[in-house]
């Protein structure tokens, strides 16, 4: 959905600096990483939608020897990226574009490990999978997170919320099937904990809301940006335990 130019304004301004822009955590990606092994012994990686970078970062370190492109498509995140990457010593593997997950400027067959925490939902998982499986190499993984019914009855407050906004979501077999139509072989999956919720997104964020809140009290769109922050928080609080994001690995046979 296209932001106005103040809501977009917003919007970024409250996400700046936050360590993630999803659910996870590195322990979360190295054990999803383990499901996609063995990979080659210098495997060229596209991560997907990689907001500031923490799995990115997270992925140079876990894989020494990969040459790893990072993009995303507002160009604040990917400055973000290059700065996390020069800090941590691994800029020498890590390079950030600015492109459209939708339309990848790659030639097919480029890369060895697709990656993508919670960014596939902007396409939608079913055409994420078909537009990105050929940037795949034989035998190519795609590691990807994405939410999930955990229950098979959600009360109507929290239907409604996912209903507005990702009318699309399904339940952990669900996804599996996408998979399975995509020709892609499922190697694993699991569900991320609820610290993976709140150490290192809703944590930071949920303070930052509060210190903007105080800096900028007259200001409407930062405002409505809060409010839709606050319920999503709130839902959570209150559902966490009937919806969630799950990580998903598979590969290309």
């Amino acid at each position: 959905m296209e932001l106005d130019p103040p809501t977009h304004e917003a919007f970024f301004a409250l996400h700046h600096g936050l360590p993630r822009e999803a659910p996870g955590g590195r322990e979360h990606t190295a054990r999803a990483l383990a499901l996609a092994q063995p990979l080659p012994a210098s495997p060229r990686v596209l991560d997907l939608g990689c907001g500031p970078g923490a799995q990115t970062i997270d992925l140079a370190e876990l894989l020494p020897q990969a040459s790893i492109v990072a993009v995303d498509l507002h160009p604040g995140f990917v400055e973000e990226v290059g700065r996390r990457a020069a800090a941590r010593g691994v800029a020498d593997r890590v390079r950030a574009e600015v492109a459209d997950m939708a339309a990848l400027p790659f030639e097919p067959a480029s890369f060895d490990l697709l990656w993508c925490e919670g960014a596939a939902y902007a396409l939608g998982v079913e055409a994420a999978l078909e537009a990105w499986r050929p940037l795949l190499r034989h035998d190519g993984r795609i590691a990807l997170t994405e939410a999930v019914w955990l229950c098979d009855a959600p009360p109507e407050d929290l239907r409604r919320f996912w209903r507005e906004g990702y009318p699309a979501m399904t339940d952990v077999p669900g996804v599996r099937a996408w998979f399975r139509s995509a020709g892609l072989q499922l190697r694993g999956d699991f569900v991320l904990p609820a610290s993976a919720w709140w150490d290192d997104y809703y944590g930071p964020l949920r303070a930052r809301m509060k210190a903007l809140a105080l800096e900028r009290p007259d200001d409407a769109a930062l405002a409505g940006v809060l409010a839709a922050h606050r319920e999503e928080l709130e839902m959570f609080e209150r559902h966490g335990d009937r919806y969630g994001y799950a990580f998903f690995v598979a590969s290309r046979s």
